[in-house]
């Protein structure tokens, strides 16, 4: 199914401070998460929450296993897990009161989004913060 991220969404997403919640985010430095997250808080200027099972710390910032574990909420949810997994923590992202979830190039769940908007998360899906952001010259 093809779908259409909205480029007013991508833009308030990418040039609003916020605090984003990485799901998948662990100290491995050669997963993709490990260099986007680097990107969102270098370079975007954005507060980074790793979110994974081993809940380490990660970029100086505190590691925790589950979005509900994280004190004081998220406002984006960077969703890097596989596609089968990631309504769950779309899910995880409308329960936790976050204001929007960003599915990663290659993880699609046309149901879970669905759900994130009809919650009134804004969403974007299969695309990539570190690649949009160049592309609109921010960095």
């Amino acid at each position: 199914m093809t779908h259409a991220n909205d480029p007013a969404v991508i833009d308030r997403l990418l040039t609003t401070r916020a605090r984003w919640a990485v799901v998948g985010l662990s100290a491995n430095r050669a997963r993709a998460a490990y260099g986007v997250a680097a990107y969102l808080q270098s370079t975007l200027g954005m507060t980074i929450v790793p979110v994974h099972p081993s809940a380490a710390a990660v970029h100086g910032s505190t590691g925790y296993a589950r979005l509900a574990d994280i004190p004081g909420g998220v406002d984006v949810v960077d969703v890097f897990v596989n596609s089968a997994l990631a309504g769950d923590v779309v899910d995880e992202a409308i329960a936790a009161g976050a204001r929007a979830v960003w599915l990663q190039l290659g993880v699609i769940d046309d149901a879970a989004a669905a759900r994130a908007q009809a919650a009134g998360l804004e969403v974007v899906m299969d695309a990539c913060p570190a690649i949009e952001g160049p592309r609109r010259a921010l960095g």
